[in-house]
């Protein structure tokens, strides 16, 4: 059974886990929105899963805390981008794809 969620219904299903801490609230956001496009161009629906997106996913505030988690190799989001899926949030902050 699937159920349509909206932006602020998918907020507060990271709350409700106890999982609000995983993303900011812009992140979330970004998250929703991105995963709203990807149903979108596969016509596929995604399942609500906040476990499953807080593993799957992770945000970082800068390309130095990222590369404090895997290297510093990856100079620039474009070469994070050439190994997994990037979401900007703005400028400086983004979210990647675990990989």
């Amino acid at each position: 059974m699937i159920r349509t969620v909206n932006k602020y219904d998918f907020i507060d299903a990271f709350r409700k886990m106890g999982r609000e801490g995983n993303f900011s609230n812009d992140g979330l956001v970004a998250l929703y929105e991105y995963l709203e496009m990807l149903e979108d161009d596969t016509g596929q629906p995604i399942e609500l899963d906040v476990i499953a997106l807080c593993c799957e996913f992770t945000e970082y505030d800068n390309l130095e805390e990222f590369q404090a988690d895997y290297s510093e190799d990856y100079e620039t989001i474009e070469d994070i981008e050439r190994e997994t899926t990037v979401i900007m949030i703005d400028d400086d902050s983004f979210i990647i794809q675990q990989f």
